[in-house]
């Protein structure tokens, strides 16, 4: 008789002496946003006040309130002096941590989550887990304007996995640092003029198990055929160094051009999937790149304008953190059972959208 032959039968025999037990089915294992927090730097740069720095320093004649009417972003908020990403996230991570009486110890995966980041090596989320005092896991995870909901999608996974209890994800966006407020001529401010939309903020969230609620639904969509539509090219191994590289380039009305070409698909899909329409969300949470291309995107996807939050004419683009900052000025307005849509938007090209319904 074989070993394996030996095994089986002292299992058999072994079962044969226990009492039959009862299947129970194990409760189903949710993750779900419990605490938000999102901050803004102190200073404000109208786009008026812009324009006049821009023209100023390249010597172009532009016509009256171009970047207003244009974008119809009247401000934004710009990180000072000394304040970079992991600063704003750091601050919107004490101040979730706080509301939720957590400490550094109860967190066991700290994402930081942004288009922004501190230095090319190492990940940002260590500058930032130095600064909390945390011991998690960290690591950095990137995909320009999507990277937070992308962050909050992947604690997610992790915590139904196993893999962490809970996780906190923070972004800190400064995309103003990369705006090129002296062009030389009028072809390179066209060329950065998208850039000019940018604002600064942070961002933060704890993601962890519910007992009802949660995150309920995940979709993506990518075409990366247009990753070269806009960007910032330097910091890689194309362009590790040279100044000019490290302004953000990209045709507004050709990003625009590619979302719209792209669709609705993703959002169509996931309304029939859950089978809820715009009357089930209490708000619908959507990046915001100008004014314009919002209520283009109302337009398309016939989303009611009362369920949106918008932030982008005193805020300006504030690429990651936009969704977050949205999700922390309504979080204690929502009712346990309300519903939000996250709608991400990003360079690459990517479209996201997530079903939250608060525990």
């Amino acid at each position: 008789m074989s070993i394996r032959t030996q095994d089986r039968d002292r299992m058999a025999r072994h079962r044969e002496g226990m009492p039959n037990q009862p299947s129970v089915p194990r409760p189903r294992l949710r993750a779900g946003i419990t605490g938000v927090a999102g901050v803004l730097p102190r200073d404000v740069l109208t786009s008026d006040r812009l324009q006049r720095e821009i023209a100023d320093r390249a010597g172009l004649t532009l016509p009256a309130r171009l970047l207003t009417q244009a974008t119809g972003i009247r401000a934004r908020r710009i990180a000072g002096e000394g304040v970079y990403a992991s600063t704003l996230a750091v601050d919107a991570a004490r101040r979730v941590l706080d509301t939720a009486g957590l400490g550094p110890a109860d967190i066991d995966l700290l994402l930081f989550a942004s288009a922004s980041r501190d230095v090319a090596e190492p990940a940002t989320a260590h500058i930032v887990q130095a600064e909390l005092g945390t011991k998690a896991h960290a690591l950095d995870v990137t995909n320009a304007c999507n990277s937070f909901v992308n962050g909050i999608d992947l604690a997610r996974a992790m915590i139904l996995a196993g893999r962490a209890r809970r996780a906190l994800v923070v972004t800190g966006e400064t995309p103003s640092r990369a705006v090129r407020t002296a062009p030389a001529d009028f072809a390179e401010f066209r060329a950065g003029f998208a850039g000019y939309t940018f604002g600064d903020a942070g961002a933060a969230v704890i993601v962890e198990p519910v007992e009802r609620g949660g995150i309920l639904d995940v979709d993506t969509e990518t075409h990366s055929e247009h990753w070269e539509v806009g960007g910032i090219p330097g910091g890689g191994s194309r362009h590790p160094r040279g100044d000019a590289y490290t302004y953000f380039r990209g045709d507004g009305h050709e990003l625009r051009g590619v979302f719209e070409k792209v669709g609705t698909a993703v959002i169509d899909r996931t309304l029939h999937r859950t089978g809820m329409g715009w009357e089930d969300f209490s708000k619908v949470l959507v990046h915001q790149v100008t004014v314009p291309y919002l209520e283009r995107f109302a337009e398309l996807t016939g989303v009611p304008a009362g369920k949106l939050v918008v932030t982008v004419p005193e805020l300006g683009n504030i690429a990651s953190a936009t969704i977050g900052v949205q999700l922390h000025r309504i979080f204690d307005e929502l009712a346990s059972g309300d519903r939000v849509l996250f709608v991400g938007l990003g360079g690459g090209i990517s479209i996201m959208t997530m079903v939250w319904e608060k525990s």
